[in-house]
């Protein structure tokens, strides 16, 4: 990652992947992913454990833009989560990473 601008872009997503309210939390999720800096890959594997699916949804969404194998054991734990976006979402992820995309 160059330049002043996308580590504080880092920073901020990284502060707000802990906010109190859940729309900062998925939004960070997203622009993590969206960075593809690998140092966001365990702060989104510990995100995966968020209450809301919109979060775990997202987090899962920016671990297979990031594309490290070493989110695969907690994608596939996904499988068995309640909600079928999230599991979807984990699959989809996984199938990323794997495929080399």
């Amino acid at each position: 990652m160059s330049g002043t601008a996308d580590e504080q872009r880092f920073d901020y997503f990284m502060r707000n992947l802990r906010h109190p309210e859940a729309p900062f939390r998925w939004g960070a999720a997203q622009g993590l992913g969206r960075l593809r800096d690998l140092r966001a890959l365990e702060p989104l594997i510990d995100t995966l454990n968020d209450e809301d699916w919109r979060v775990r949804f997202k987090a899962a969404w920016a671990l297979g833009e990031l594309g490290d194998r070493r989110a695969l054991p907690a994608l596939r734990r996904l499988s068995r989560d309640p909600s079928e976006t999230v599991r979807d979402s984990a699959q989809k992820a996984a199938e990323r990473i794997l495929m080399g995309l």
